[in-house]
């Protein structure tokens, strides 16, 4: 009988008595060996040889006697090694029969019966039954469950092992002498990396960053190593030249599995199963949990669309079959991801003017998604009962949602105070090789191909385009590939621990759709690959593995239009046209976009605040490189400097008109700004097609007559531009909409003359009526023109695809929801949609609470009466 109660089977006793057998005979053969030696009354020949035999032997006898021991006391890993031993030992038969080393049949098949019974023992089914504990068992289930066919296991296993072989054709240190040392060797790197991934993981865990990143370097190299040394017929000249093979391997496996779609996710089972509680710490609750996927800048049209396509197998069947049902909702002004997830995590939207503003009670630039100004922001907005405040994780956002737990969230790595979580949540993307390994390779893929795709469009002369070179082509594959890998291991650690709910943005989709087209062919790839990444999130939350049942919510936060930049069509950018016309000072404003806010260097930060014992010195680093950030940053500069008679309204409207020229003609930049300087004086900034003007020396927001005594014609001449369809400005009366041959006071709705709005979407007054009664709303918004027939903006940025104000898809983002549940009635506007970050974060809530969520912390969401979700 175990300790537990129950009766040890047979096979057990079996596997122990020929374990300790085996092993005394070796211990005993070692021991006479070294005793003829001693006691012999001639010398031996070769004595030195012989008790080093005796001693091998001595020392194997003991070992195995030892795992016999662990076998009794119920140690599975003894069990693992005892498995390696015998693999090996049969891989070494085999060769030796093979290679005809081995002449005596009868030894060969006795040596080959013999192991084959021990692996027997050990892994038929009373024995795992008694060896693994319950997490082990769902380990095992989990892997079963996703089980290929026969055939294409077969298949599988060959294109490894010709893997394999190439490896070794490739690499000049490792050879094999031959074909069958090849499979015979594959055979020994699937043993190892199964025995050894335990052990990567702790690692990887135990030493946080540092770990995970020497794993990340390592670990495929160690395996691969030792199993290329281990297995005979094989020679490896030297350890530097096994972790040259085990990228090499490393590059082809992965290349493999892009090319015949090989599953690559069995990893994240057991990594989930290996997370997941014991069955008496599952929680107790009750409840479903909750997994929002942020579907960053995926607008709700272009999702339909390619829905009925059958580009996006998973979520068409969702709506097809009924399970799912989906809709769009209304982004206000400002539509960008830091308004929106302000709004849906925190529900509200207060006083954030755009992506990156002019912050008066500060006097410096506000940028959303550093991490410093995301804390600043966050601590603004919440309230401490953000969506995620009922035991929820946040994954790759800007704010945390007032989550317990964040992972590579803006907010909390720049000191909000929440929670950064424990590296052991990175252990196993970074040790295995299916995870950071193949994902390195795969990002390397996605630039190649990104420059591939970037020089087909200027070959093509597609148009509109932007640049497509310098750091975005990196940028692409970290956020199409490595991040999209990292985020999804995070989110299925975090299914298997049981957070109640979770909230994850991917932001593929976006980043790409920026550079090269709302619609474009590489576009459409990634949200493909976004669709892949949902069934994963649906296939582990089916596989009975995690703590508790989830559904899934599908959101975006806003959508893309596409168009020609400002600067394209103007020959001038924004910055340099207002600048030109007031000859004042501009502060040098970073050009961070959504999407582009480091990373990695949040990884890092991350990893290094788990209390791991390499987290000081990555903490010093990060300190170092704040520090060198705000000594740049305070005060602003350089600053562009324009000393010139202001010109004539004439003048301005010929600007207006002109020919593109060269927007570094109109600024020029000083290094060293003088005293009359130093102090700014204009801040023009970019979000998507919505511009921002500051005039930055003035503590509160100018009205228009203030702005026409100050800088005469200026707002005109930004209303008549062609690329500008109208500008908003505040006047005694509240806030007026400008266009070329027209106005439109946002309150009252009264036009005079042509109406500037006329074409855009019926919210856009409301949405600029709130946006410029912000405090830290800019002097004067501007708003692209907006070509209807093209369905084109003109963004302020070098973006081909911009969100940001209004116009086209930019403002139709999508959700994707469970049937059964409903909408509140109160919170749509009469078009029947929801209106606003707000209200949906409103929505949420309430899902949420109507599953038995928030108890203690219940918002002013009502109650609609609709049916409670199942």
């Amino acid at each position: 009988m175990d300790g537990h109660g129950r009766r040890r089977p047979w096979t057990v006793t079996a596997l122990i008595i020929f374990t300790v057998a085996g092993g005394l005979l070796v211990l005993a053969l070692g021991l006479l060996i070294i005793a003829a030696v001693a006691f012999a009354e001639e010398p031996v020949r070769r004595a030195a040889d012989a008790v080093a035999v005796g001693v091998v032997f001595t020392a194997v006898g003991t070992a195995q006697v030892g795992i016999a021991v662990a076998l009794a006391r119920r140690r599975n890993g003894a069990r693992v090694i005892l498995t390696v031993v015998l693999a090996f030992s049969m891989l070494t038969t085999a060769y030796d029969s093979l290679s005809g080393r081995q002449e005596d049949d009868s030894l060969t098949l006795t040596a080959v019966a013999l192991n084959a019974l021990l692996l027997f023992f050990a892994w038929d089914a009373p024995t795992r039954a008694w060896f693994q504990t319950e997490r082990d068992r769902r380990i095992g289930r989990a892997v079963a469950s996703t089980t290929r066919s026969p055939m294409r296991r077969a298949l599988e296993i060959a294109a490894q092992v010709a893997v394999l072989g190439l490896t070794i054709w490739a690499t000049p240190g490792v050879s094999a002498d031959a074909w069958y040392s090849v499979v015979l060797a594959a055979v020994a790197v699937a043993v190892v990396s199964w025995a050894l991934q335990p052990s990567a993981l702790f690692v990887a865990g135990r030493f946080g960053w540092g770990g995970a990143l020497a794993m990340a370097l390592f670990a495929q190299a160690i395996t691969i190593g030792l199993a290329l040394w281990l297995s005979p017929g094989i020679t490896v000249d030297s350890v530097w030249w096994a972790l040259v093979a085990s990228w090499v391997f490393a590059s082809l496996t992965a290349v493999l599995a892009w090319a015949f779609s090989v599953g690559t996710d069995d990893y994240l089972l057991v990594h989930a199963s290996r997370m997941a509680p014991d069955p008496s710490d599952l929680p107790d609750d009750g409840h479903r949990g909750v997994v929002f996927v942020q579907l960053d800048g995926v607008p709700a049209p272009l999702l339909a669309e390619q829905m009925r396509a059958g580009n996006l197998p998973t979520i068409s069947r969702w709506i097809r079959d009924g399970s799912h049902a989906g809709t769009e909702w209304t982004a206000r002004v400002p539509s960008t991801t830091p308004v929106s997830q302000a709004g849906i995590l925190h529900g509200s939207t207060d006083n954030i003017p755009a992506f990156r503003w002019w912050d008066r009670s500060l006097g410096r630039l506000l940028v959303a998604n550093r991490p410093a100004d995301a804390a600043v922001i966050e601590q603004r907005i919440s309230d401490g009962r953000g969506l995620l405040a009922d035991g929820g994780v946040a994954i790759s956002n800007l704010f945390s949602g007032d989550a317990p737990t964040s992972h590579l969230t803006m907010s909390a790595s720049g000191g909000a105070g929440a929670a950064l979580g424990d590296s052991r949540s990175y252990a196993t993307f970074f040790a295995h090789p299916a995870g950071f390994s193949r994902a390195l390779v795969l990002t390397l893929g996605e630039m190649v191909k990104e420059l591939v795709q970037g020089r087909r469009q200027v070959r093509r002369d597609v148009r509109p385009r932007v640049h497509r070179r310098g750091a975005y082509v990196l940028l692409r594959g970290v956020t199409n590939v490595m991040l999209r890998d990292l985020n999804t291991s995070l989110v299925v650690g975090a299914m298997a621990t049981g957070a109640k709910s979770i909230y994850v943005d991917y932001v593929d989709y976006d980043e790409i759709a920026h550079h090269a087209g709302v619609a474009r062919p590489e576009s459409l790839a990634s949200l493909a690959g976004l669709d892949a990444v949902v069934a994963t999130i649906e296939r582990f939350a089916a596989s009975g593995i995690a703590a508790r049942e989830y559904d899934i919510v599908l959101v975006s936060d806003h959508g893309q239009s596409q168009g020609a930049t400002f600067l394209q069509r103007a020959g001038v950018s924004l910055e340099g046209f207002v600048t030109a016309h007031t000859g004042g000072r501009a502060v040098a404003v970073a050009r961070d976009r959504e999407g582009a806010g480091a990373p990695a260097e949040l990884l890092v930060a991350e990893l290094a605040g788990a209390g791991s014992r390499t987290a000081r010195v990555a903490e010093r680093a990060i300190a170092r490189a704040d520090a060198r950030t705000d000594e740049t940053a305070e005060p602003p500069a350089p600053v562009a400097v324009r000393r010139s008679h202001r010109p004539t309204a004439a003048a301005e409207h010929d600007l207006a008109r002109q020919e593109p020229t060269d927007a570094d003609d109109l600024r020029v930049r000083t290094a060293r700004p003088d005293a009359a300087a130093s102090t700014p004086s204009l801040a023009v900034v970019g979000s998507g097609n919505l511009g921002g003007i500051w005039f930055t020396d003035h503590d509160h927001g100018l009205s228009l007559p203030e702005l026409e005594s100050r800088h005469p014609g200026l707002v005109g001449a930004l209303a008549a531009h062609a690329a500008i369809g109208f500008a908003v400005v505040r006047t005694e009366d509240g806030p007026l909409a400008i266009g070329e041959r027209g106005t439109r006071d946002l309150h009252t709705g009264v036009i005079t003359g042509d109406d500037p709005l006329a074409g855009y979407p019926a919210h856009t007054a409301a949405d600029f009526a709130r946006a410029s009664a912000f405090p830290d709303a800019p002097d004067i918004y501007v708003n692209s023109v907006y070509n209807a027939s093209m369905d084109e903006v003109a963004a302020f940025e070098e973006l081909v695809g911009c969100h940001g104000g209004v116009g086209g898809w930019q403002t139709r983002p999508l959700l994707v929801y469970p049937a059964a549940w409903r909408i509140g009635r109160d919170l749509v506007d009469p078009t029947g949609r929801l209106y606003g970050a707000d209200a949906v974060h409103r929505q949420l809530v309430r899902w949420l609470e109507e599953l038995g969520h928030r108890e203690g912390q219940r918002a002013d969401a009502g109650s609609s009466g609709e049916a409670a979700p199942r």
